[in-house]
């Protein structure tokens, strides 16, 4: 089975820093409501059917299935997301930073329970957001992802088994240290249609949409292949680029962001 699986983080009416994470790094992901607006209304074009769920994902029959997830817990996807969403009779994920749960734009415990009443995903998204996760030892990778597995069951009253990973450094310790934890699906921000097993853990790939990228980037990812496969490309040249770059990284990562997109085909 292949699916597009799309990665947003933060939706912002007036602050960039009203919802989620807040660093020049973490900016870069979140879009303004109209552009978040746009993504959706394109979206909404060409996909006749609502989203796939994960905990409909093993057995489903579609035969190209999207799914909408977010990072972070950003309190936006109560605020904004879950109403546009909804008002298409979509419902997506939110994955939370469980340690961030109540924090100045993160949602708290009320919202998150309401927001799974609605029929939204909540998942672990680990406990305290590691840089770089696959560079943990497993133990502290079983200590994230079961803690923060934990305290949503505590908030919902009933298993919690999806997840994504924190910060794109995935490894097959990752998924076998979810797995190990009681997770049974496992988003990565790896671009790639491509769903695997990984020890019994389902591995779903993930195009991430940014800031810049254009307003019907979704859209394009969903519908063109073209797209995919670019950013495919650019994700695989920026793991190659970035150890070599160091902090300069960042600054061409600002003036790409900057640039015109690249026409669809």
């Amino acid at each position: 089975m292949r699916a597009a699986s799309l990665l947003f983080h933060d939706v912002y009416i007036g602050e960039v820093d009203e919802s989620g994470f807040s660093s020049d790094a973490a900016n870069r992901y979140k879009l303004s409501l109209r552009d978040f607006d746009a993504q959706l209304a394109a979206l909404a074009g060409v996909c006749p059917d609502a989203p796939l769920l994960a905990t409909d994902l093993i057995g489903s029959r579609r035969e190209f299935p999207f799914l909408i997830t977010f990072d972070d817990g950003g309190v936006s996807y109560y605020t904004v997301v879950a109403d546009r969403l909804e008002t298409l009779g979509w419902r997506g994920h939110s994955f939370v930073s469980t340690d961030c749960i109540g924090q100045r734009g993160f949602v708290d415990a009320s919202q998150i329970r309401e927001l799974d009443a609605r029929g939204h995903v909540i998942g672990s998204h680990s406990a305290s957001h590691p840089t770089r996760f696959s560079a943990c030892s497993p133990e502290r990778m079983r200590e994230e992802w079961s803690r923060s597995r934990q305290t949503l069951e505590d908030l919902l009253g009933r298993a919690v088994t999806v997840a994504s990973l924190p910060g794109g450094y995935y490894s097959r310790t990752v998924a076998r240290a979810a797995r190990d934890a009681g997770l049974r699906v496992l988003f990565t921000s790896e671009p790639t249609t491509g769903i695997q097993n990984e020890a019994g853990c389902t591995v779903v790939g993930r195009y991430t949409i940014r800031r810049g990228d254009g307003q019907d980037f979704a859209r394009r990812l969903v519908a063109s292949r073209w797209t995919r496969c670019s950013a495919w490309a650019r994700w695989n040249a920026k793991g190659l680029v970035k150890p070599i770059l160091g902090p300069s990284y960042m600054r061409i990562a600002d003036w790409l962001l900057s640039r015109p997109p690249v026409a669809s085909r």
